[in-house]
């Protein structure tokens, strides 16, 4: 296992980026930067020893935007561009039961977060995934329309706020890397939407 700090340079990128960020605050573009720098380095390891970087965006993250571009979505093959974080956590179960515990107990039990601020958890962005996930499956996979996500007892409001999420982040999952297919329909080829200006 290799540790490389990052924090000498995201303080550089800051003091680097001061003139241009006018003391506007800190906020969710500092913490895009700690990504970033990871995504550069592991690219660069990856260059020096032909490594393939693998990128560990999940469905559910994709899906909504919740990755960072030139970040964590930088490698060269998504795992689990395909595989919803519900899912995520059954397959994790699924090869502790197999044979040891594989994957730590208290990876399992910690409540998701990206780790990019102190106390941050998904859940201050995202719905929590067990909801989340079955309105993406209709959405994403089933291909279910507002209307008929409403009638199979979803909440209006929040059904409304996860399409504008998928449809906004479309451009994103354009530059991913590719992946596993194994559902249905996966994005990429199974789901391609525009990316021009206001489309509905």
């Amino acid at each position: 296992m290799i540790t490389i700090p990052i924090t000498d340079v995201l303080n550089s990128f800051i003091e680097a980026l001061k003139p241009g960020f006018k003391d506007a605050k800190p906020d969710v573009t500092e913490e895009n930067l700690q990504a970033r720098i990871r995504g550069t380095y592991l690219m660069s390891l990856s260059n020096k020893f032909g490594w393939l970087v693998l990128s560990t965006g999940n469905k559910s993250e994709i899906s909504t935007g919740y990755c960072t571009l030139y970040g964590d979505m930088a490698g060269g093959f998504a795992v689990l561009k395909d595989v919803m974080k519900t899912t995520v956590y059954r397959l994790s179960e699924y090869c502790n039961r197999l044979g040891g515990e594989r994957i730590p107990r208290e990876i399992l039990e910690k409540p998701p977060s990206a780790e990019l601020r102190p106390n941050q958890l998904d859940t201050d962005t995202l719905p929590p995934y067990d909801i989340l996930d079955p309105i993406l499956k209709a959405y994403v996979e089933d291909d279910r329309s507002f209307s008929e996500m409403i009638d199979m007892g979803f909440d209006e409001k929040l059904v409304g706020r996860v399409i504008r999420m998928v449809d906004t982040n479309e451009y994103k999952r354009r530059q991913a890397a590719p992946g596993v297919k194994i559902t249905p329909r996966a994005f990429g080829r199974d789901r391609r939407m525009p990316i021009t200006n206001r489309f509905r």
